[in-house]
C-alpha cells in the first residue's frame, strides 16, 4: 500500500509507517509476566570469571545460536554488555577483554530473532548523544520495536582512557548521563531541529530520522547501586537494576521496595530486575559441586581482583568488605545472587525473588549452551506451572519493513 497523498515514506515517522501498513510488535519487557527472564553477556564471555575449558567463547556463530535458543523459548530480552578493554592493565588478550561491540552486534542478533527484546548497553563517556539516539533508532526499525538501552555512567579508568574521557567523580557520571540521555529522548521526539547547551554536551540544530518505532522512547535500563544512582534509575529508567545484597529475601523485599517507592516519589512506576548465575544440575549436590569447581576451585584469581579493585573504587555498589564477603558470587557471575540445583529448586528460588516484588532475571551461564538446554527445558515448564510466566509459542519474524508489507 501506497502512503497517502502529503506523507512522505522518507519521513519515516512512526505516523507514515502506519499509513505504510508496518506494525510493530509489542515490546516483550512490557508483557504481562510476573517474571520476566533475560540472557545477559553472549557478546562477551558472560558474567563468569572462572579458567574452565567450557567457559562460553564470543564467537558470532556462538552467537547467533545461544540467542536464537533464548528467543524461541521466550525469553523478553537479551542483553549486550559494554566492554572496551580487559579488567587487568597491561593484559589487552585476557577474555574479559573479547567483547564484540553492542551495537552492532545488537543489530545482527536482532535480525535474527523474532521475539525478545535486544538491549545494547552504552557508556556515556564512549560515544556521543547523537550517535547513540541514531544507533537505537536503526536497531528499533531492524527489530520491528523490540529495542531496549542499558545506559550507564562508566566504571572501568583505563578503559575509558582509551576515549580521553576522565574518570569524573561519582556524583558528576551522573551528571552527564543525565544530559546524556536528555539529547537522545530528544533526538528521538523532536520533529524540528533543536539546539541544547550543557555542562557535557552542546547539540546545535539537532535533528535524527527516522525515529524509533517506539514511541515516546524505547525502555531505558540502569544500574544505580549508590544513593545518587538508585535517584538516577528511578527518575529516567523504565527498568532499574540491581545486585541484591544479602541473601534474606526479606532483606531483598526491603532494597526492592526502596527503588520502586523511589521512583513513584518522581510519578514513576518502575520495574526492578537483577542478575543471577544459574548452575543447574541433575541433583543438588552436583550442582553445588560444580558451582564450587568452577567458582572457587577454578576460579580466575586475577579477574576477580581487577575486577572487584574497579568496581569497589569507582561505583559505590558495594563496599570493599562486602565485595570482599561476595567473592564467590563475583567469581561465579560478577556479584549476581546464584541460582543453584535442580530445575525445580531453581523455579522455587525465582519463585522467592518474584514473591519479593522482582520483575525480572538477567540469567547468565558458564557453560550458555548446556545451561539454556537444562534451564529452558526443566526450569521454565515450572516457573509456567507457578504461574510466573505464561506458556510461549516461538512466533513468525515481523522484523523487518518487508515482512511486514508481505
Amino acid at each position: 500500500m501506497l502512503p497517502e497523498a502529503g506523507v512522505e515514506f522518507v519521513s519515516s515517522t512512526p505516523k507514515a509507517l502506519k499509513l505504510l501498513g508496518v506494525k510493530k510488535m509489542q515490546n516483550p519487557l512490557r508483557n504481562g509476566n510476573r517474571l520476566k527472564l533475560g540472557l545477559f553477556g553472549t557478546n562477551g564471555k558472560a558474567g563468569a570469571q572462572t579458567l574452565v575449558p567450557e567457559l562460553y567463547y564470543p564467537t558470532w556463530e556462538n552467537s547467533i545460536r545461544t540467542a536464537q535458543v533464548a528467543d524461541r523459548a521466550g525469553f523478553e530480552t537479551i542483553v549486550a554488555y559494554a566492554r572496551w578493554k580487559a579488567y587487568m592493565p597491561g593484559r589487552p588478550d585476557h577474555i574479559s577483554g573479547v567483547v564484540f561491540d553492542p551495537f552492532t552486534w545488537c543489530a545482527g542478533i536482532a535480525q535474527a530473532t523474532n521475539y525478545s527484546a535486544i538491549m545494547p548497553t552504552s557508556h556515556a563517556p564512549t560515544i556521543h548523544p547523537v550517535t547513540c539516539a541514531k544507533q537505537c533508532a536503526t536497531i528499533d526499525h531492524i527489530s520491528n520495536g523490540r529495542l531496549a538501552l542499558n545506559i550507564v555512567g562508566g566504571w572501568n579508568k583505563h578503559e575509558l582512557e582509551m576515549f580521553g574521557a576522565d574518570m569524573l567523580e561519582h556524583d558528576r557520571r551522573y551528571e552527564q548521563l543525565e544530559e546524556w540521555l536528555t539529547v537522545i529522548k530528544k533526538m528521538w521526539v523532536e520533529t524540528n531541529e533543536f539546539d541544547y547547551q550543557g555542562s557535557f554536551y552542546n547539540v546545535r540544530r539537532g535533528a535524527s530520522m527516522p525515529k524509533p518505532l517506539q514511541q515516546p522512547a524505547p525502555p531505558i535500563m540502569n544500574a544505580g547501586g549508590s544513593a545518587r544512582g538508585m535517584s538516577f534509575a528511578c527518575q529516567h529508567a523504565d527498568i532499574c537494576f540491581v545486585i541484591l545484597q544479602s541473601d534474606d529475601p526479606n532483606e531483598w523485599r526491603k532494597q526492592i521496595d526502596l527503588y520502586k517507592n523511589t521512583a513513584r516519589s518522581f510519578g514513576r512506576e518502575i520495574q526492578v530486575w537483577t542478575y543471577c548465575p544459574v548452575v543447574q544440575r541433575d541433583t543438588k549436590e552436583e550442582a553445588e559441586n560444580y558451582l564450587n569447581y568452577f567458582a572457587v576451585e577454578m576460579e580466575d584469581k586475577e579477574s576477580v581482583d581487577a575486577w572487584s579493585v574497579g568496581i569497589g573504587s569507582q561505583s559505590q555498589i558495594a563496599s570493599p568488605d562486602k565485595l570482599r564477603e561476595m567473592r564467590k558470587r563475583v567469581a561465579a557471575g560478577a556479584g549476581g545472587n546464584i541460582l543453584v540445583g535442580t530445575g525445580e529448586i531453581i523455579s522455587e528460588q525465582m519463585q522467592t525473588l518474584c514473591d519479593a516484588g522482582l520483575d525480572g532475571v538477567l540469567c547468565s551461564f558458564v557453560n550458555v549452551d548446556d545451561g539454556l538446554h537444562r534451564f529452558i527445558s526443566q526450569a521454565l515448564p515450572l516457573l509456567e506451572q507457578r504461574g510466573l510466566r505464561q506458556s510461549f509459542a516461538p512466533q513468525k519474524s515481523e522484523s523487518s519493513i518487508a515482512a511486514a508489507m508481505a
